[in-house]
């Protein structure tokens, strides 16, 4: 029986693994290696990287640093999460693990614009993913917001205190709505929707319905994301309506003993909020454990 097994090998998962077996505590960490984290070209605000990091690179450190406490990391991607009586069963296939506290900390996948280009894209810095994480690195260029009509214009006017050229590029004919209307107010451009979004030279391109192409600096999809909370859901959590997994202050579901952390529950989707999660859940979840005292002796127990 293991203590807690950790479901996620991003920055969220793999603090909780840190700090489990700094306490001492048996963990395994089940890692799908697609991790949100590794698509980061370079991070400027992950806190202790003055210089900034890539995602590869702080996946890989803080791999070493669970490794180093001994933590145990598997390749699986687990399908299903089962309470039984004394804790969980965690399946992944054909394969059965057994633990009497589970951590999810599967995150999210963005739904990107198709094209085989799109990685590069990334890579390079003509498509970003994360206005939040780095949207100073392109303050005054020319920005797009890729997406639906009604989900950009909000995005839009958040960039808007970026640059003075920021173009919505709707993927579709709506209107937008007030959101829509704000951003112009505020001095987007809106663009003809439905056009086409493509790449080439290092720069995105839009090109709308019979006009010319507009070359950006940088394009930003808001296309939506995938998540694994039905996995929780399905063991016994409540989701809210955004489809997010609802916890307590504790980062427990309504099913003591299973607890989720990071972009996979509600709030603001960013590394040091997955890692303060992480924190916050491990600690609870080794409280919540039978003490036992170094030395393999229960508390109480006599000499």
């Amino acid at each position: 029986m293991i203590d807690v097994i950790i479901i996620g090998g991003g920055p969220a998962g793999l603090t909780a693994a840190t700090y489990l077996r700094r306490f001492h505590r048996s963990c395994l960490l089940l890692d799908a290696r697609d991790s949100r984290a590794r698509w980061i070209p370079e991070s400027n605000n992950c806190p202790g990287f003055p210089q900034g990091v890539s995602g590869e690179e702080l996946l890989r450190r803080m791999r070493t640093q669970a490794e180093t406490f001994g933590t145990r990391i598997e390749h699986a991607q687990v399908d299903a999460i089962v309470a039984v009586d004394d804790g969980f069963e965690v399946a992944a296939g054909e394969q059965r693990w057994h633990a009497r506290r589970v951590i999810l900390a599967t995150g999210l996948s963005d739904r990107l614009p198709g094209g085989d280009w799109v990685e590069q894209a990334v890579a390079c810095g003509a498509m970003r993913l994360c206005s939040v994480c780095d949207a100073y690195e392109v303050s005054d260029q020319r920005i797009g917001v890729y997406g639906p009509a009604d989900a950009i214009g909000v995005h839009a006017l958040f960039l808007r205190a970026y640059s003075g050229t920021v173009y919505a590029l709707p993927s579709d004919s709506g209107d937008g709505g007030q959101s829509a209307r704000d951003a112009r107010d505020a001095g987007v451009q809106w663009c003809a929707g439905g056009g086409s979004l493509g790449f080439g030279g290092d720069k995105c391109s839009y090109t709308p319905p019979g006009g010319d192409p507009i070359v950006l600096d940088t394009v930003y999809p808001y296309l939506g994301s995938d998540t694994s909370a039905g996995i929780a859901a399905k063991a016994g959590a409540r989701l809210d309506d955004d489809g997010e997994i609802i916890v307590d202050a504790d980062q427990q579901t309504r099913l003591p003993g299973l607890y989720a952390i990071g972009d996979v529950v509600s709030g603001l989707n960013q590394i040091s909020v997955a890692v303060g999660h992480a924190a916050i859940a491990a600690t609870h979840a080794h409280n919540a454990l039978p003490f036992v005292a170094r030395g393999g002796r229960a508390a109480g127990a006599g000499p």
